[in-house]
């Protein structure tokens, strides 16, 4: 859509957009006020609970955890169980008020931001879902987010300290702590936060009113030219709430700076052991100042530069990591994208949370093809029900349909990773959030070595079963899926890339979702089972039944395995009429 030339058509399109707005935005208040304090309730109440709930189990295990570690040394597992106390409490603490405050901003944000998308283009019934939209979803929500969080405060957190207490040291050498430069270390930390948290508090707010006009401004130039956020319809409402909550998004800025400044005070005490200097300690709390104020300078669109002096804290090097890091973010900013460019090649919307979704019903999808060829057995879904855990299920199943998306996008030649709708993520597209800079890399990474290593269809079959299978030893042994290369390297370069995607999908089986997901996952596998011997049952009297789900192509690793294999769940020829009857349907 383009934004309307002339002033005239700027101020009337302005005016017309008003009403509209308003409108919106009342009806959207009004929702958020009725449902926020029910919704508040049950996030404090259900986080609390389980906050409150598992703290004696939390500092218990970690206790265990870190002293039964083994990559860190003796002196170190000391001073973190002597340090162990003060996190704990104040994890307590403020983990209790973000319930509350999370709970207050979902419960009234969240209708207000459905009712706005309820109007967005190719929407349907729009008074309906105006009135609607924001309501039940929202209370539905709140118990999700209560549920997840309790996955992520006990499978999550149990996983992590798993990994703590299992994984050797690098190189056998452990994490040893120097006691000499400790206690310079604590003092010096201390004399930073006692500095820079009022300091910079006083410049965060000193700054506050500049950030506030100049963003107002921005705002109202690109509303009344149609520009920038406004551009799109479907962004207008959004941007125009924007203009409204503009002043939220300043105090928390202010407040972000606040506590931001605990952590870049509290720093001077690495930089006293990492040096081994207290006096360089003392001058990072001094240069501290300066760091920060330079970089709100940039962020604001100020002179450059600062007021405050800038000792030098490092032996090495003129510019410390710090610095250099400042510099490359002030570059960023003083030279943004262009908006041609950023609409030439437009940002890919895909959030973590529906990737993770997406990656789920894809294993359901594959699911079903290794449950009926018995590669998933009901000992394995028995097994992730209980609890005991099934790594086929749990790990190699999503690490098989990741390897999968690599090997599709290798195959293609796509300069980033190609999804199964054919949405393509590069490095130039992809969304600006830390779950994409932390999978994004790696996959590339695992492309180009999968490209490089021209795998042949054997090698390739090979691949896809130790993802797939590498948790199961007794089943790599009988699968009967093909021999592993001969040369001893390649069969190393393969196992590395297969405990590589293994490992990165049990970093993300800590995600939030990620386990009530897994459970979904585990609950269709097991209504898949029950149907297929249902079916096998009823085959026996003659008649195959017709499957309401769509199978995709078997793998290549699978289909010389159907003459060599029998399982319980019917004959080799019943289950290639189920597979040949299902790839019909698609």
């Amino acid at each position: 859509m383009e934004p309307p030339s002339g002033v005239l058509a700027s101020l009337w399109n302005f005016l017309r957009f008003l009403p509209f707005f308003i409108g919106l935005l009342v009806l959207g208040t009004f929702k958020g006020i009725i449902f926020c304090p029910l919704v508040c309730l049950i996030m404090t109440v259900g986080n609390t609970a389980i906050i409150l709930g598992l703290w004696p189990f939390h500092i218990c295990w970690t206790y265990y955890s870190v002293v039964r570690a083994k990559q860190l040394g003796p002196l170190l597992k000391i001073v973190i169980c002597i340090c162990l106390p003060a996190p704990a409490v104040l994890w307590l603490v403020l983990s209790i008020i973000g319930s509350i405050l999370g709970g207050a901003l979902y419960g009234f944000l969240s209708p207000i931001f459905a009712t706005f998308d309820a109007v967005g283009e190719g929407k349907s019934n729009v008074l309906y879902h105006c009135f609607y939209d924001g309501t039940w979803d929202t209370v539905k929500g709140s118990c999700t987010v209560v549920r997840d969080f309790q996955d992520v405060c006990y499978h999550s957190y149990l996983s992590v300290m798993e990994d703590l207490r299992r994984h050797g040291p690098q190189d056998g050498k452990y994490y040893e702590i120097r006691l000499l430069y400790l206690p310079g270390a604590i003092v010096a930390a201390a004399l930073g936060i006692i500095v820079d948290f009022p300091l910079i508090s006083l410049v965060a707010l000193f700054k506050g009113p500049y950030m506030l006009f100049k963003g107002w401004r921005r705002l109202f130039h690109d509303l009344i030219g149609r520009e920038g956020p406004f551009l799109e319809t479907i962004c207008v409402p959004f941007a125009g709430l924007a203009i409204l909550l503009w002043p939220l998004a300043v105090v928390g800025a202010i407040l972000g700076s606040m506590a931001s400044s605990i952590f870049l005070g509290a720093y001077a005490g690495v930089v006293v052991y990492q040096e081994s200097s207290f006096w360089f300690g003392l001058c990072y709390v001094v240069a501290s100042l300066a760091i920060y104020d330079e970089y709100s300078n940039d962020v604001l669109d100020m002179p450059e530069g600062s007021c405050f002096p800038r000792p030098k804290y490092r032996k090495e090097g003129p510019l410390s990591k710090t610095t250099s890091r400042t510099f490359s973010e002030s570059s960023s900013i003083r030279n943004p994208p262009s908006r041609t460019l950023s609409f030439n090649n437009p940002m890919v919307d895909l959030k973590p949370l529906e990737l993770l979704e997406s990656l789920f019903k894809e294993s359901q999808h594959h699911g079903k093809i290794f449950v009926l060829e018995g590669l998933i057995t009901q000992q394995d879904i028995e097994n992730a029900k209980s609890g005991k855990g099934s790594r086929v299920i749990s790990i190699g199943l999503p690490s098989y349909c990741i390897l999968k998306t690599i090997l599709r996008s290798a195959k293609s030649n796509s300069a980033g990773i190609l999804l199964g709708d054919n949405t393509e993520i590069t490095s130039t597209n992809r969304p600006k959030d830390a779950f994409f800079d932390w999978f994004l890399n790696p996959f590339l990474v695992i492309k180009e070595q999968i490209k490089a290593l021209n795998l042949s269809e054997a090698e390739e079959d090979y691949l896809c079963k130790s993802v797939l299978l590498n948790g199961d030893p007794t089943k790599m042994k009988n699968s009967g899926l093909g021999s592993s290369p001969e040369s001893e390297i390649r069969r190393a370069e393969l196992d590395g890339i297969a405990r590589r995607l293994q490992g990165i999908t049990r970093s993300i089986s800590r995600y939030p979702t990620s386990r009530r997901n897994f459970q979904n996952l585990v609950k269709k596998l097991s209504e898949n089972l029950a149907t297929m011997n249902g079916d096998s049952n009823k085959s026996s009297n003659g008649t195959i039944p017709r499957s309401k789900s769509a199978f995709a192509r078997v793998p290549s690793f699978l289909s010389g395995s159907f003459k060599n294999k029998t399982t319980n769940t019917g004959s080799d020829q019943e289950r290639q009429l189920v597979v040949e009857r299902d790839v019909d349907i698609v």
